[in-house]
């Protein structure tokens, strides 16, 4: 069994940076997702994405510091439904199958992203 974190076993900060700049984009575009970014200038749709980077790198284990809002904070008042996660869920999974990631860590990301569910669902 390794010892390596998942951030370092996901590649590290670019690795991390390339899955969000690739899944984003689908979320955006999504028939029913979309709605969370209508309305949003670049500059705000660009620092949520640095966020996510952020948060994901850090907690994967990297070392960086992760300087937002808790998920309860960024997600309350918004309205995902399950629905919408499961449409998110299918995203991110198929973001990570382009990148060929071995079973541990797609089981991995997805696992925490999925632990994650009752933080978003508020």
């Amino acid at each position: 069994m390794s010892n390596k974190t998942l951030y370092e076993r996901l590649g590290g900060y670019d690795a991390i940076s390339a899955v969000v700049n690739n899944l984003l984009p689908r979320l955006q575009s999504d028939e029913l997702l979309g709605r969370f970014w209508q309305n949003r200038g670049e500059d705000g749709i660009a620092r949520e994405k640095q966020l996510l980077i952020d948060y994901l790198a850090y907690s994967a284990g990297g070392p960086l510091y992760y300087t937002g809002r808790d998920m309860v904070i960024t997600h309350t008042g918004m309205g995902v439904t399950e629905a919408d996660w499961d449409v998110f869920l299918a995203h991110l999974k198929a973001t990570l199958e382009s990148f060929n990631l071995p079973e541990a860590e797609f089981n991995d990301t997805v696992g925490f992203v999925s632990s994650l569910k009752a933080e978003i669902l508020v």
